[in-house]
């Protein structure tokens, strides 16, 4: 009876397209690797009948790296959160601490368990503060394979990276049915906290599948990004494409993407938040078998501007690369921050400075390459050497300036280009004078702003080289207890 009941559960998970808890740590750790914890717990004093109290935890392996698990069982009265159910998610997290290990979490649940009253919800503070109090510490990763609503979002929000599976994964803080109650808006559960609007909209998905199949497997990947390749193991591009890969007009948009995949290990390059604020590129790579952490801007969306999304993406990936200890590589072809009364209204400045915060306060080796053109304070904010880069290299036809030629010419110029007989003529001809008096690289190279003036197909190497050199630095921030960078 006991095994019929059992079989019926999983036949509707598998009704619904998803796994069960034991069957996603199968696909998720190494074979043979999983070892359970706390496996006869069996429920609150309320309810002994609950097996494993909806939680099963434990040690595994991915790619040989050790990880500590946790994955909630939607069989077992939906997954709900009681006091042991907690006690267990928050035993495995201290463990994963002592151990010097990720800790990964499959959340699939109803919520609080309500029969357990406020002990359900001092659980998840327990949880909570577990999340916050390791954050920096150990990886945190959240897999959302199921429902996550109130209270249980935010302890995936206060991890590192959230991985939600398409059509099977919602977080929201208030379901469909009290939103339509209380402002009388329609709304289905995709719509307000599916995979696609969390990666897109909200940016709160780092990486979204099709299938939990293919979810597993992302998480394997990110997993291996974070490992060092033996150099006999490492196959470089081939870079001599490099030097034709830029289009000829220099207003003409590109993929940032080839030019990271045309300088990184083959094969490496796996991205981070795909899917939100196009306009910058982040994600892990491997240089010459070392694991390091890329931002670009991508002049294909919105020519390379730093928005307010985009400001949050690339913040949040520094200070995570700076707190685990990865390189940081920023390729840089930027216009500028994104002008206009919508990001003003929306807060550029405020989260503009979480960039400058992010690379001034990171104490890990950090280069930058200039690709292509760097002007305004998006120069200075994309890890300028003014905020502690150790190198900064540029490529021959690139430009840096306070401001772009065209909208500089028109300020500095106004006057003769107004009274001109040939307005557009003048403006042409004084664009190319502030280009070269002002914008010219080798002007930026008189005076120490960047390192070096290197070729494209060169760029592998000198990374190599100089990542090489400030691979031990030593650099500390004054004592405090912390900094208040501009949330």
């Amino acid at each position: 009876m006991i095994q019929s009941e059992e079989q019926k559960k999983k036949e509707k998970q598998h009704k619904k397209d998803k796994k069960t808890a034991q069957e996603r740590l199968d696909e998720l750790l190494d074979s043979g690797s999983w070892t359970e914890y706390q496996q006869f717990t069996a429920g609150s004093e309320q309810d002994k009948s609950y097996p494993n109290d909806g939680v099963i935890i434990g040690v595994g392996t991915i790619h040989g790296v050790k990880v500590c698990v946790y994955a909630q069982d939607f069989t077992v009265a939906g997954g709900s959160l009681g006091k042991i159910h907690a006690q267990k998610i928050a035993w495995i997290m201290d463990l994963a601490y002592d151990m010097n290990a990720p800790i990964i979490g499959l959340n699939d649940s109803g919520g609080a368990r309500i029969q357990e009253g406020i002990e359900a919800l001092s659980g998840y503070g327990s949880i909570f503060y577990r999340n916050a109090t390791y954050s920096g510490v150990i990886p945190q990763i959240s897999l959302i394979v199921g429902p996550c609503a109130g209270g249980a979002v935010y302890s995936p929000a206060l991890t590192d990276f959230i991985f939600m599976v398409e059509k099977t994964s919602q977080m929201f803080i208030t379901g469909p049915k009290v939103v339509q109650a209380v402002t009388g808006s329609a709304s289905c559960p995709e719509e307000l906290g599916g995979a696609a609007m969390h990666a897109t909209i909200s940016g709160n998905a780092h990486v979204i599948s099709q299938t939990e199949e293919q979810l597993f497997q992302q998480v394997r990947g990110l997993i291996c990004a974070w490992k060092t390749v033996h150099t006999s193991d490492v196959i470089a591009p081939n870079v001599k494409q490099m030097d034709h890969l830029l289009p000829d007009d220099s207003k003409k948009g590109y993929d940032s993407k080839k030019v990271i995949c045309g300088i990184v290990d083959v094969d490496s390059f796996y991205e981070i938040h795909e899917k939100f604020a196009r306009n910058i590129v982040v994600g892990f790579a491997k240089l010459n078998g070392e694991p390091i952490g890329v931002i670009a801007t991508n002049p294909k969306v919105k020519a390379g501007c730093i928005d307010v999304d985009a400001s949050d993406k690339a913040a949040r990936f520094v200070r995570f690369c700076d707190a685990f200890g990865y390189p940081l590589l920023v390729l840089e072809d930027v216009s500028g921050f994104m002008p206009g009364v919508d990001q003003e209204q929306a807060g550029l400045i405020r989260h503009g400075a979480k960039i400058i915060y992010a690379f001034a306060a990171a104490t890990v080796p950090r280069i930058t390459v200039v690709t292509r053109k760097a002007y305004g304070g998006a120069f200075v904010a994309l890890n300028s050497k003014a905020i502690g880069a150790d190198f900064v290299f540029a490529w021959p036809a690139s430009e840096i300036s306070v401001m772009g030629p065209e909208g500089a010419s028109s300020i500095i110029y106004a006057k003769e280009i107004h009274e001109s007989a040939n307005p557009e003529q003048t403006k042409k001809e004084k664009m190319d004078a502030y280009r070269k008096q002002y914008a010219s690289i080798y002007k930026a190279a008189e005076v120490g702003l960047i390192d070096d003036i290197i070729s494209p197909s060169e760029t592998r190497e000198r990374l190599i080289q100089s990542f090489a050199l400030v691979v031990n630095k030593k650099r500390s921030l004054p004592g405090r207890k912390h900094g208040n960078i501009p949330l």
